[in-house]
C-alpha cells in the first residue's frame, strides 16, 4: 500500500464518521426534547456533514478517478464504509444520544489535535479546523451527561444504561490496520494506542462528575475500519443513498 492510498482510506474512514454521525444527529430534528436542544442538535450534525465533504474533496482528489465527494458519501457499498462502530448504532433515547456523542467527541478531539501536527499539510488544516467543533460537541454533550447523572433516579438510570451498552463499541475507535502503519511511518498520522489514554482521562473526568461506572469485563466489538459493520449502518444507507439510487446522476 502507497502512502497515498493509505492517506486515500484515511480521508474516507474519517468522512465516514462524520457523514454517518451527522445523519443520525439529523435524525433528532424537530424531535428534541426541547427547542433549544433540537436546534444544537441540528448544529452539530451540520458541522459533521461539512467535515465529512472537507475529507471526501481531499479523498477524491487523491483517487484521482473523477468522483466526487457526493459519489464518495452516496455510491459506495456498505463494505466500503469504513466508519467506526460506535456512530452508527440508533440513536435510542435523549440519553443514549448525548453519551454517544461524548464518547465520541472526545475522541474525535485528541485525534484532531493530534492530526494539526501532520506531516500532510492539507490534512493538519483541516484537523485545526474541525478541532473547534468538535471540542464543543464535546462540551455540549459532556454538559448534558453531567447534568443526566446528577437529576432524577429516571434520568440517572438512562444514562448508565446507555453507556453500558455503548461501552462495547469504544474500543474500535483505537483499532488499527495497515492504513494506520504506512501513515504513522510516513509522520501523517498518529498511533492510536497514543490517543487511548488521552480519551480515556477525559471520558473518566465526565463520567466521575455524573457519578456513573464505566462498565467492567465488558467483551469489545470491532471491525468497522476494515468494512464490517453491525446492521445499523445498511438501514442508514437504505434511507441515505435512496435519492442517488432512484435518480443516478442527479444534482441539485
Amino acid at each position: 500500500m502507497t502512502t497515498k492510498e493509505a492517506l486515500y482510506n484515511f480521508c474516507l474512514r474519517l468522512g465516514d464518521n462524520n457523514l454517518i454521525l451527522g445523519q443520525r444527529l439529523a435524525e433528532w430534528c424537530s424531535n428534541g426534547p426541547i427547542l433549544e436542544e433540537d436546534l444544537a442538535m441540528t448544529n452539530m450534525s451540520l458541522d459533521n456533514f461539512g467535515q465529512a465533504e472537507y475529507l471526501y474533496e481531499y479523498a477524491a482528489e487523491l483517487e484521482g478517478k473523477g468522483n466526487s465527494a457526493d459519489d464518495l458519501a452516496f455510491l459506495r457499498d456498505e463494505r466500503e464504509y469504513f466508519n467506526n462502530l460506535l456512530v452508527e448504532q440508533p440513536n435510542g433515547d435523549f440519553a443514549v444520544t448525548m453519551m454517544k456523542e461524548m464518547l465520541y467527541s472526545s475522541f474525535a478531539v485528541s485525534l484532531c489535535e493530534a492530526l494539526s501536527q501532520s506531516k500532510d499539510e492539507r490534512l493538519s488544516g483541516l484537523a485545526v479546523r474541525m478541532t473547534k467543533e468538535v471540542k464543543y460537541h464535546y462540551r455540549h454533550s459532556s454538559e448534558w451527561l453531567i447534568r443526566l447523572g446528577n437529576g432524577t433516579d429516571e434520568s440517572r438510570t438512562r444514562a448508565q444504561t446507555a453507556l453500558n451498552e455503548l461501552w462495547m463499541f469504544t474500543a474500535d475507535l483505537f483499532t488499527m490496520n495497515q492504513t494506520d502503519k504506512v501513515l504513522v511511518k510516513a509522520g501523517i498520522s498518529v498511533d492510536m494506542n497514543d490517543l487511548l489514554p488521552v480519551w480515556r482521562r477525559s471520558v473518566e473526568e465526565v463520567l466521575k462528575a455524573a457519578k456513573f461506572k464505566v462498565p467492567q469485563n465488558c467483551h469489545m466489538i470491532t471491525g468497522g475500519i476494515d468494512g464490517q459493520h453491525t446492521e445499523y449502518l445498511g438501514h442508514i444507507l437504505c434511507e441515505m443513498q435512496y435519492l442517488q439510487q432512484a435518480h443516478p446522476g442527479a444534482k441539485w
